[in-house]
């Protein structure tokens, strides 16, 4: 009895004839073709962010060593000795003193300030366009996967009104798959395209930040071999940074007051009367 039950009700019971794969099928090849691409461009979206998130955050954790121990060295030589190795920072050392062993060959110092200048100008570009790789990806698809999605969407629509004008009436069941097609591929397209614009709009600012950070150590080192190691940066490491901070967030103290007697002036019946005065300062 229970099984004639539950085999009357399987039977009974409505099968969706219009979701996501039901809607492909009916897309064809066109549909899938389109869908296969905004695939490939989210996939190609996300390893660009992480792998760009990763050189970010490493070269910034580079930094540090700029910060400190590289400036507290005799030498530009010994210097690059403190940094990583195929690092920026070391490369923009590296490229300094190529520049200046090539810089006394010069006999216009104008000249060899210019070529010292522009030695390090064009290792400081070299890293920021290595930073800037992929990037443009990230924006040709913000760009263009609405529009790949709305050319499904188009296609879908035509696919409806070409069933409507088939059946003669434009009854659910002939327009509910094309159309389902139309919004799925218009989903799609927007949720390729909106990750990809915020990692390229979130990629650019910290590549602008690392950008700043290489400029002022490109002049940093200008400084130094035009001033024979004279001009250094000045450098706090975290322990004074934070000590210097502890001593201007502590309260000043509060000053003492000062109590002043002025003198005693004669009452009627032999007393005196005494005048204090307190001052705080």
């Amino acid at each position: 009895m229970i099984t004639q039950i539950l085999a009357v009700a399987g039977e009974a019971a409505p099968q969706n004839q219009f979701g996501f794969m039901e809607a492909m099928e009916q897309g064809g090849v066109i549909a899938w073709s389109i869908f296969g691409v905004l695939v490939i461009m989210s996939v190609g979206s996300f390893y660009i962010l992480f792998t760009k998130l990763f050189e970010q955050r490493k070269i910034m954790s580079q930094f540090k060593d700029v910060q400190g121990p590289f400036w507290k060295t005799s030498s530009l030589r010994e210097g690059a000795g403190k940094l990583e190795k195929n690092s920026a920072w070391r490369q923009l050392v590296d490229d300094t003193i190529q520049a200046d062993e090539q810089h006394g060959k010069m006999g216009d110092s104008l000249e060899a300030h210019e070529w010292l200048h522009g030695s390090l100008a064009r290792s400081e570009a070299y890293v920021n366009a290595r930073l800037a790789g992929g990037l443009p990806f990230l924006a040709s698809v913000g760009a263009t996967a609405p529009f790949i999605g709305l050319l499904g969407t188009v296609i879908g629509i035509y696919r409806a009104l070409i069933n409507i004008g088939l059946a003669g009436s434009a009854s659910i069941d002939k327009v509910a798959g094309p159309v389902g097609e139309a919004l799925i591929m218009t989903a799609i397209g927007l949720l390729v395209a909106v990750p990809a614009v915020l990692a390229y709009n979130w990629l650019q600012s910290r590549n602008r930040r690392i950008a700043e950070h290489l400029s002022a150590f490109s002049t940093d080192l200008l400084a130094y071999v035009n001033s024979k190691g004279t001009v250094k940066p000045n450098t706090m490491t975290s322990t004074s940074t934070t000590t210097a901070g502890k001593a201007a967030a502590a309260p000043a103290a509060r000053p003492a007051a000062t109590t002043t007697t002025t003198g005693a002036k004669p009452l009627a019946g032999g007393t005196t009367s005494t005048t204090t005065t307190t001052t705080k300062k």
